[in-house]
């Protein structure tokens, strides 16, 4: 079976190696991919959607994954599913759940989906007199997709007004921030919800939490993530039933409803307030770190692909092992600022019930090199979340590069 996968980090690594793991016969194509992914089958250069979907139809590719948010919002689900073909992912109509916060919020309001109070502008002076009426912290974002690092939160109504000056006039986040949204700050606590979905039937993950803050203590600027733990119990059953009945169900009720059924993986980042659930915001495939500690947990993740391409969502369940897994993503010296030199990578061995997600490598004279940003997760499984800590951090000790950096205190809200 020929698999294709689109995206290059250690998301789309991870999600190549859960099926390896579970299939046999399975030959993997990466667009673009990374060094590491070129060990477990073929890179291919980008190409625009339509051209991709050709080559798709010429190789025969039984299933297409999407990884990477810019492939979806670029269309390459429309153009895959115009020749027929298999694709993991929302269409770009229906991509518009992250790739415009404004149709995001805007569609949970009509839908009755809570949601923080909040105000879409592209006038300064409006989202000045909405800062006014709020109180700090703020949170500014901007409307299109930024890596996720389109978010800040503001001290202060003063802070909060530059930032969103810097948006509008693109100087932060160019085209990405000529729209914005302000809105009000939830306390309370956050969840990443994964679930797959079919158009009309949904299969939810176990919950999982991201470590969005460069440095120990949640402290320092936002990053595209630096671990993760999965799943949280801070998710008991009476809080999943809940985030099933008002926020998965009646936003896919809502997209076919607007005549843009939703497929693919619906990822739900919320604050529990309280123990009721807010949508901060929708991403529209597996989230990175997130990918890396739920794939190992999954004992049948082509099945439910499959499931959720043809349909088949209502008669399929997730084979989940009852274990933990944490993930601490390895980054470069300069990350999240600016670009740092290439760095050779070393790593002693790999100790049981843990393995590495490869993401910002490049090979060089037969050598692994770190190239910059988030260069590799290392990911521990075990029978608690301590235990599966316990083996990520013994790998990240073995790991060596140049200027590596990363938290201590991954899964910190559940475990010292």
């Amino acid at each position: 079976m020929k698999i294709m996968i689109l995206g290059s980090g250690a998301r789309e690594y991870s999600i190549a190696l859960a099926l390896k793991r579970t299939e046999n016969d399975l030959k993997f194509y990466f667009v673009p991919g990374n060094a590491a992914t070129a060990e477990l089958g073929t890179n291919l250069a980008p190409l625009p959607p339509h051209s991709l979907a050709l080559y798709a139809k010429k190789e025969a590719i039984d299933l297409c994954i999407v990884g990477a948010e810019a492939f979806l919002a670029d269309g390459v689900v429309d153009a895959f599913r115009a020749l027929g073909l298999k694709i993991f992912g929302p269409t770009k109509a229906a991509a518009q759940l992250e790739s415009s916060k404004i149709f995001m919020k805007n569609f949970l309001k009509r839908q009755g989906i809570k949601t923080a109070r909040f105000l879409s502008t592209q006038n300064l002076d409006a989202a000045k007199a909405f800062i006014a009426t709020l109180t700090p912290p703020i949170v500014v974002k901007a409307d299109g997709l930024c890596a996720g690092k389109g978010v800040i939160i503001a001290k202060s109504r003063q802070e909060a007004e530059q930032e969103a000056q810097k948006m509008l006039s693109g100087e932060s986040f160019g085209a990405a921030g000529e729209s914005i949204v302000v809105e009000e700050f939830l306390s309370g606590f956050e969840l990443s919800v994964f679930a797959l979905c079919d158009g009309e039937d949904f299969v939810l993950l176990p919950a999982a939490q991201d470590h969005k803050r460069l440095l120990e203590n949640d402290e320092g600027p936002n990053t595209g993530g630096m671990g993760a733990y999965a799943p949280s119990p801070l998710a008991d059953e009476a809080l999943l039933e809940k985030i099933k009945s008002d926020i998965i169900a009646p936003t896919l009720a809502g997209m076919r409803a607007e005549g843009e059924a939703f497929c693919g993986v619906l990822f739900a980042g919320l604050m529990v307030v309280e123990n009721e659930p807010f949508v901060l915001e929708f991403n529209v495939r597996f989230g990175d770190p997130e990918c890396e500690v739920l794939m190992p947990l999954i004992e049948n993740p082509l099945e439910l692909f499959m499931a959720s391409v043809q349909g088949e969502l209502k008669t399929t369940r997730a084979i989940i092992r009852q274990e933990f897994a944490v993930g601490v993503v390895c980054a470069s010296e300069n990350y999240p600022y600016k670009s740092s030199p290439k760095r050779p990578i070393s790593i002693e061995s790999i100790p049981p019930n843990s393995h590495i997600s490869y993401a910002g490598v490049s090979m060089q004279g037969g050598r692994m090199m770190a190239d910059g940003g988030r260069i590799l997760v290392c990911v521990g499984v075990g029978k608690s979340i301590a235990a599966a800590k316990k083996a990520a951090y013994e790998l990240c000790e073995r790991v060596r590069f140049e200027g590596k950096k990363f938290r201590k205190d991954i899964a910190h809200q559940v475990s010292p």
